[in-house]
């Protein structure tokens, strides 16, 4: 079920459904997780032009260990449809709540700020929008094609929600946008989702991201996982088993970060050489792409990795 809370009647804590659970403890974090705190010209130039249209990013809302270097070099990912998430995922620093209604100006405000940065690839995300008839498939198909009229020559990335519970025509709409890469998070393995992801169904969102390749073949796809939260190897293994079923073609493993102490804890820190053996095993299931490393996150480097996605495909396609 979504956890939907009212806004109005003054503050509220970022996450009020979080403020009956009990303090966990935080790890200290290990030296393979310890970034520079961000504030180069280039981070400052990036945060301007968000600032300037209005625009929320996932790399602010989520705590994002990678804005620094990610906004440094002018890439950001846009996260549309609000800042206030219907879900209350244990992982998730995004605020749960009522969001607000669609703004109708957002696609072409995140159209101007791709052309303005000179993006070569773009990533968009979103909240849950458990709230709406579509889970807001319709306005991701519009910033998608608003971002192809005002800059034809940008690659488009979306990181979309699992539009459960809502007519098939709500995901085949943002399908049919054709967005050079389509990807959607499993986010960890199937006996933690109760725990971790209580708003979501492991195998719908398996099953979305089959349908992706059975509307569009050519479509790329995307998804990623956290370790760190009490998975066995096994089942990440046999997580990039059925992802291979479902056509999955770029996989994505990085840490958990514990964001508060109201959060699900660290179960451990994963080592950088058990993410290297992630990485070989993943490659030999034959995933196209794989990004598995401490500080891996969804749309970390994602323009170069991107580049390696398509030319591991021509590669693939050559050796047949």
């Amino acid at each position: 079920m979504a956890t939907v809370i009212d806004t109005l009647g003054g503050p509220r804590p970022r996450h009020p459904e979080k403020q009956s659970r009990p303090d966990t403890p935080i790890l200290r974090k290990p030296e393979w997780l310890r970034v520079r705190a961000p504030g180069s010209p280039g981070y400052n130039a990036t945060r301007s032009i968000v600032k300037e249209h209005g625009l929320t990013t996932v790399c602010e809302e989520a705590a994002c260990p990678n804005i620094g270097e990610c906004w440094s070099q002018s890439h950001a990912t846009m996260m549309i449809m609000g800042e206030i998430c219907t879900r209350a995922c244990a992982f998730c620093n995004v605020s749960t709540g009522k969001p607000l209604p669609l703004d109708p100006t957002e696609p072409a405000r995140v159209a101007d700020a791709v052309r303005k940065m000179g993006l070569k690839h773009v990533v968009i995300t979103s909240v849950d929008r458990d709230d709406l008839a579509d889970g807001g498939g319709a306005h991701f198909a519009a910033v998608v094609h608003a971002i192809r009229a005002a800059a034809p020559g940008t690659t488009i990335e979306i990181l979309t929600p699992d539009f459960l519970r809502k007519a098939p025509s709500a995901a085949e709409i943002v399908i049919d946008s054709k967005p050079d890469v389509f990807n959607h998070n499993l986010e960890t393995v199937p006996r933690l989702y109760l725990s971790i992801r209580p708003g979501a169904r492991y195998y719908h969102s398996l099953r979305l991201l089959e349908r992706v390749k059975e509307r569009d073949p050519n479509q790329f796809t995307k998804s990623g996982l956290m370790v760190g939260l009490g998975e066995a190897k096994e089942e990440v293994m046999q997580v990039m088993d059925d992802m291979r079923s479902a056509g999955v073609d770029f996989l994505t493993i990085g840490q958990y970060l514990q964001p508060t102490r109201k959060h699900a804890a660290i179960d451990r820190f994963v080592t950088p050489e058990e993410f290297k053996a992630y990485e070989e095993i993943a490659r030999a299931k034959g995933f196209l792409m794989v990004s598995a490393s401490p500080l891996t996150r969804s749309s970390h480097h994602a323009g170069e990795d991107f580049a390696r996605l398509k030319a591991a495909r021509l590669a693939k396609d050559a050796a047949a």
